[in-house]
């Protein structure tokens, strides 16, 4: 295969019919031109840019060249795309299990999964220039609270089998880990069955699979239990009654459910689960061969500071009006670190956004008309297969039907062979060997005359069988849904698509992306999404495969991950591959899993010690604790770099027990740590493994690698490094590389392609590859910047930093200064002084910088009172010098306040930002101009990005918790 990959490969610069100097896409990637780089080198002092990294770079990890291979302009990148994408074959598909075909609105298609106005900009930290996003992820909670019918909802999760191992961790911190026992019903997707499996092993949780009607509930010891409905097989079940009994017992109730199906059939919520589940996914979401897609957590009021992620609530600003933001933020990982109820700190928000403009797009009669056009289509199947003596194993369903194929003419792989002739998958159970078929808003009748007549029916009479089809109820009386859903203004008063565009505009006209300027965020930076390179998300080649189809219908999709992983194995100098992580969070709990289960089979699973520097990346330590690991702190010197001494005392303390270290390199204070290989060796020589976090990776890639430091195993985040855009708060995929000895034990899947190792831990994403689809878009950009452009990449990340520190260090104290000065891709600047000295913090810089057009930098992370600047390759000189004059003015006002020409209550920083109401009130009792307070520079003049709100109040947001929709008057 790979060989017919490469040849695909070789032939893709024939179609070019021109090559000009603009076609080389690096020149379109890199923001400095050559004059800006001679000017740039000029400020920080270097000749060239290899000068520069040779200075900042310790010598000792500098890394033999990577594998050479040429760079393909844009038209060239996309022809080869399309020629792999032609070797997938696409098929109707009607597996489910999960995963459904689905019509993308053309309207949402268009203005929001190809608006680089919605795909660029990042997590939502800065509420008050993220309101449009913020009201979109609003109505994504309300809309799944009420289908579901459950008190709140999250902004999303990864995927469904995530969520479901996410209600056993839910359920393990509402007991506080005095109850130990977790029950699944044996019908519940495999997937899911097999992630709550892998969770719960290093929690030392027992997980007890079984039939619901032997469940004992009154077992002390069982802290919560996890159904289905509609179930693995399509069946349909009403568990009020045993979500009574369970309750009874203090046992947490949790269930999955078909978002959908929940239009028509009982919500969960009626039944009286605790935490509702799910995959928002055929709400507009294509397939994309496993991802990315939204899933979703909802439940009652009682659990609402135990759910893992992301929930938007709505507060006040500083005049009283409504505002919305992410709350309760203490939950998350980055201030609870090992104390956090999960490790997830990304969210789907691009495709959550797109679910729920789908259910604007339908409305709530919409979406129950569309629930019975399937169930209607699964009905007429179901007649017809009746009709042949075939007998359907679930009496009751909404859009899968089951049926046993023994003892007949043919087996169930017979029908399934047949079906693919036809050009239809379904699903056929490779321990019952049952077919289950799966229908969904796309299946026509075209496609249920060909599924009966590969059952034997000659010509199918798809009137006749709709007749009886009519007559018949199988969803019983107690299980059709009564009560009203999605009641809302937002989702019943946009119903013509020239109202549902403006809607869809007049958000993101509060909403700040790269369209707008950058987004220096330290640690996780916002950097160009090539349009190029997002392209193939919009080609069925790509997005119309089930994860679960057969493996030579993906022939594209596997030759082109395994380049990808291959090329990742080189830019980290590892060994083998693993793409299934779909965060980078989910990436670190997937390489600690490999290093616990490689210390196991050595006999040595005794080995639970995760040392970890403080200057490591804000989700460590929960991953290092969902794996079972128990986090030891290793200090840090003034200077930012690790305290040798301290890592020494605790490798020697802790020697027959340590497991590994997990260590970011560079750090997140920026640096380039020049005993990186000492202290490497030192885990090793105690019989430890060496964790490389890999979100700064964009700032050694052909320069060194993870491998090249003494990594043992590394995770990437593709969302950074590789392009893959944030989207608002995800989509992410965070695939990891390891060293030869830990290859067998990288994960698996329980169904789909065969990924693994020879002894797999176990299963990290709910798809083979997780999130597949989107690794289209790194390996566009790799494609188009070839080996050479990957190096080049790398150079502009550290210059364009250490310019912007030159330019600002003569106003700000510059934290932990590397080696003759140097930072690597980013740098904190201390605003700690100016609390003493002006009363001004660290966020009052950040909401200043809104006024002059700015996204801040990652605000007090990694150290109490900074602001972490990384401006990445692609910025400019122009853009670059912009934010540096801001943050200089910022300064001056600063001095002011200090000088005491300014209150240091009232003032231009602790005021900001200034919306437009504000400044244009008839009223202004500040102390400083109108002028200064929404034009402070002359690049205002050109362009000014309003704040659609002031400073929001967080803890009136908490303390008054509301995560649902707005009152009608807001939205008119």
């Amino acid at each position: 295969m790979l060989r017919r990959f490469l040849s695909v490969r070789a032939a893709a610069p024939a179609l070019l019919v021109r090559y000009t100097s603009t076609d080389v896409f690096l020149n379109r990637h890199i923001g400095p031109t050559r004059k800006e780089t001679a000017e740039m080198l000029k400020t920080v002092g270097k000749e060239s840019l290899a000068e520069l990294m040779t200075s900042a770079l310790p010598s000792d990890i500098l890394r033999t060249p990577l594998n050479t291979f040429k760079s393909l302009s844009e038209t060239e990148t996309l022809s080869f795309l399309k020629s792999v994408g032609g070797q997938n074959k696409v098929l109707k598909n009607m597996i489910g299990q999960g995963y459904y075909e689905c019509i993308v609105p053309p309207v949402i298609l268009r203005n929001v999964l190809e608006n680089p106005m919605w795909y660029t900009p990042y997590t939502p930290y800065q509420a008050e220039i993220s309101q449009g996003r913020l009201e979109s992820l609003l109505n994504f909670q309300t809309m799944v609270a009420d289908i579901t019918k459950m008190d709140i909802s999250n902004a999303s999760l990864l995927d469904e089998a995530t969520a479901a191992a996410e209600c056993m961790y839910l359920s393990l911190n509402h007991h506080r880990h005095k109850r130990m026992k977790f029950f699944v019903a044996q019908d519940v997707f495999a997937a899911s069955i097999e992630m709550i499996r892998t969770r719960a092993l290093p929690q030392g949780v027992e997980v007890l699979v079984g039939d619901v009607a032997n469940a004992d509930l009154a077992d002390p010891q069982l802290s919560g239990v996890f159904v289905q409905t509609s179930c693995a097989n399509g069946g349909l079940h009403d568990y009020t009654d045993f979500f009574a009994r369970a309750k009874a017992s203090g046992v947490v109730c949790c269930a999955a459910v078909d978002l959908l199906a929940s239009c028509i059939v009982k919500p969960a919520g009626e039944m009286g689960a605790d935490v509702v589940v799910g995959s928002a996914q055929r709400f507009g979401t294509p397939l994309g061969y496993g991802g990315p897609h939204a899933a979703f957590m909802a439940m009652t009021e009682d659990f609402k500071r135990l759910s893992p992620g992301r929930i938007v609530g709505i507060s006040k600003d500083s005049a009283g009006d409504p505002a919305i933001r992410m709350a309760l933020q203490t939950r998350e990982q980055h201030i609870k670190r090992e104390r956090a109820t999960s490790n997830i700190c990304t969210a789907q928000a691009l495709l959550a956004n797109m679910n729920a403009f789908f259910g604007i797009y339908h409305g709530p009669e919409g979406l129950k008309q569309l629930a019975n056009e399937i169930h209607c289509k699964a009905k007429l199947f179901a007649v017809g297969m009746e009709s042949l003596g075939f007998t359907p194993l679930n009496n009751t369903y909404f859009d899968t039907v089951s049926f046993a194929f023994e003892g007949g003419a043919f087996t169930a792989e017979d029908y399934a062979q047949r079906c693919i002739e036809k050009g239809i998958n379904v699903f056929v159970n490779p321990k019952t060997k049952h077919v289950s078929v799966s229908f969904d808003e796309a299946t026509t009748e075209d496609h249920i005359s060909t599924l009966l007549q590969a059952a034997g029916m000659t010509t199918p009479n798809i009137e006749a069988l709709t007749r009886v089809a009519d007559t018949i109820v199988v969803v019983p009386e107690s299980l059709q849904r009564t009560s009203k859903f999605m009641q809302g203004n937002v989702f019943n008063s946009h119903k013509s698509e020239l109202e549902l565009m403006r809607y869809i505009q007049r958000l993101q006209r509060k909403d700040y992306g790269l369209t707008h300027g950058m987004i220096p965020l330290g640690s996780c930076t916002m950097k160009l999404n090539p349009a190029a390179a997002m392209r193939a998300l919009s080609w069925p080649e790509f997005n119309a495969l089930h994860p679960y189809a057969p493996d030579d219908q993906a022939r594209g999709y596997n030759a082109m991950i395994l380049d990808l992983k291959q090329k990742l194995c080189d830019i980290t100098g590892m060994a083998a591959c693993s793409i299934q992580p779909n965060s980078g969070a989910q990436g670190e709990y997937c390489g600690l899993r490999v290093i616990r289960a490689y210390h196991e089979s050595r006999g040595e699973g005794h080995r639970n010690v995760c040392l970890i520097p403080m200057s490591a990346h804000g989700t460590n330590p929960a991953s290092a604790v969902l794996a079972g690991l128990k986090v030891v702190t290793v200090k840090c010197l003034d200077n930012g770099s690790v305290d040798l001494a301290d890592m020494e005392a605790k490798c020697k303390k802790h020697e027959k027990e340590l497991a590994c270290l997990m260590i970011t390199y560079p750090s997140t204070y920026g640096l380039y740590d020049r005993d990186i290989r000492k202290i490497t060796s030192m885990v090793h020589e105690h019989g430890g493994q060496c964790y490389i976090d890999g979100a700064n990776l964009n700032a050694l890639v052909g320069y060194t690698g993870p491998g090249f430091i003494g990594g043992d195993v590394c995770h990437m985040n593709l969302h950074k490094t590789f392009s893959i855009p944030h989207g608002g708060g995800g989509p992410g995929v965070g695939p990891i590389t390891v060293r030869q000895h830990l290859a067998p034990f990288l994960p698996n899947s329980v169904y789909g392609a065969s990924v693994g190792g020879s002894q797999p831990f176990g299963q990290v994403s709910q798809a083979a590859y997780g999130s597949a689809s989107i690794t289209t878009i790194s390996y566009a950009l790799i494609t188009m910047l070839g080996s050479r452009g990957l190096k080049t990449c790398t150079e502009y990340a550290v210059l364009n930093a250490n310019y912007l520190k030159k330019r600002l260090e003569e106003h700000y104290t510059i934290c932990f200064l590397g080696h003759s000065d140097f930072c690597a891709h980013e740098f904190i600047l201390d605003v700690r002084p100016f609390k003493r000295t002006a009363h001004i913090e660290a966020e009052d810089v950040a909401k200043r910088l809104m006024d002059y057009g700015f996204h801040a930098p990652t605000l007090a992370f990694p150290v109490v009172g900074t602001l972490m600047i990384e401006p990445t390759e692609s910025e400019s000189k122009r853009e670059l010098d912009r934010l540096a004059d801001a943050l200089i003015s910022i300064r001056r006002e600063i001095a002011a306040v200090e000088r005491g020409d300014q209150p240091k209550d009232n003032n231009v920083l602790t005021n900001a930002p200034h919306t437009a109401k504000c400044v244009t009130g008839d009223e202004w009792n500040r102390p400083y101009s109108r002028q200064l307070a929404a034009y402070p520079t002359h690049h205002q003049y050109r362009e000014k990005f309003w704040p659609s709100v002031g400073r929001i109040d967080s803890t009136y947001g908490d303390r008054n918790l509301m995560c649902s929709c707005l009152p009608l008057e807001f939205y008119n």
